[in-house]
């Protein structure tokens, strides 16, 4: 399924979790994967903790301290920082189904990662 993700700042993480979920739900597969993909070299995806919202901000922060906006990157277009971000988060990640369930950890989510935004964003998801 290709889904559009909507992003509201230069950099974000949204949780996509929901968007999984039913994804396989509307599959029927009970036992399988769930394969989550982002086709942009500014953007990624990754899993962690969703219960509290601070992670989020923490990740996002020391990202920054590393690769901070300015740091005399030769590409061009300015956004050299976005690119490396996505690299380090990656483009995929696959999720087990059991049961027809997610086989998250109690304090897991999926997050669709923003690190050039805003901008309309596409998140394919294979249930295989």
């Amino acid at each position: 399924m290709d889904y559009l993700v909507k992003t509201t700042k230069n950099e974000q993480f949204i949780d996509i979790t929901s968007l999984v979920d039913e994804t396989v739900a509307k599959s029927g597969i009970k036992d399988g994967m769930a394969v989550v993909f982002v086709p942009h070299t500014t953007a990624g995806v990754t899993i962690n903790e969703n219960a509290d919202p601070d992670v989020v901000t923490d990740i996002l922060s020391g990202l920054n301290k590393a690769f901070p906006e300015k740091n005399g990157y030769l590409h061009m277009e300015g956004n050299s920082h976005a690119h490396i971000k996505a690299s380090l988060m990656g483009s995929s990640c696959n999720i087990i189904i059991e049961h027809g369930k997610l086989k998250l950890g109690t304090w897991q989510g999926i997050y669709f990662c923003e690190f050039d935004g805003p901008r309309n964003r596409k998140v394919y998801i294979k249930v295989i």
